[in-house]
C-alpha cells in the first residue's frame, strides 16, 4: 500500500515538474453518507490533491490522490437496567484515480474520478473501486463543487460532498 501511494505521489510531483501545460490544485471536502452504510457512518471529511494536463482548452486530465474519512456512528445498547454506548471504527481511504474535468463555459465544469481506494482506516476493512462525478464552479485561482462519491466492493459506501479546491 505505501509502495503505491509514494508512486502517485513520485508521478505526480514529475508531471508537475514536467509538464508546461497543465495545473495542481488542493483541497477539502465535506458530505453526507448515503447508501448500503448509512446507518454506520455520519459524516464524510476529507483532503485531496490533483494534477491534471490540458488537453484542449475545455478538457484536462491527471491523476489524483488524499484522504478521505467515514466517521463511525455511536449506537446505545440499553437492557432495561443499564445503557453502553458502542461506537465502531472509522473506515478512512486513500484514493489513487484517474481525474478528467470538462469545462462547459468559463466557470462550470463537469468532471468525474476512476480509480481504487485503499483502505487506511482504524480496524478491519478493505478497499473498493472508486467512482466520483462532479459539477462545479470555477475561476483562475478556486473551485467549488458537488459530488457523489462511492467505493464499492461488497457494498457500496457513499456520500453527497460538497468541495473546494485551490489551483495553482
Amino acid at each position: 500500500m505505501k509502495k503505491i501511494f509514494l508512486s502517485a505521489i513520485a508521478f505526480m510531483a514529475f508531471g508537475f515538474a514536467n509538464a508546461q501545460d497543465g495545473h495542481f490544485k488542493v483541497g477539502a471536502h465535506t458530505g453526507v453518507v448515503l447508501g448500503d452504510l448509512k446507518d454506520s457512518y455520519s459524516v464524510n471529511l476529507g483532503v485531496d490533491v490533483a494534477y491534471l494536463w490540458n488537453v484542449t482548452d475545455k478538457f484536462s486530465v491527471g491523476a489524483t490522490t488524499g484522504y478521505t474519512t467515514y466517521f463511525a456512528k455511536t449506537y446505545t445498547f440499553y437492557n432495561g437496567m443499564t445503557s453502553v454506548d458502542i461506537k465502531g471504527d472509522n473506515a478512512g481511504f486513500i484514493p489513487v484515480a484517474g481525474t478528467a474535468q470538462y469545462s462547459i463555459t468559463d466557470n462550470l465544469f463537469v468532471g468525474a474520478d476512476l480509480g481504487y481506494a485503499i483502505y487506511a482506516g482504524s480496524g478491519s476493512g478493505d478497499g473498493g473501486v472508486l467512482y466520483q462525478p462532479k459539477f462545479g464552479y470555477q475561476n483562475d485561482k478556486i473551485e467549488l463543487f458537488a459530488s457523489y462519491k462511492a467505493i464499492s466492493d461488497d457494498a457500496t459506501l457513499s456520500s453527497l460532498n460538497i468541495g473546494f479546491n485551490y489551483k495553482f
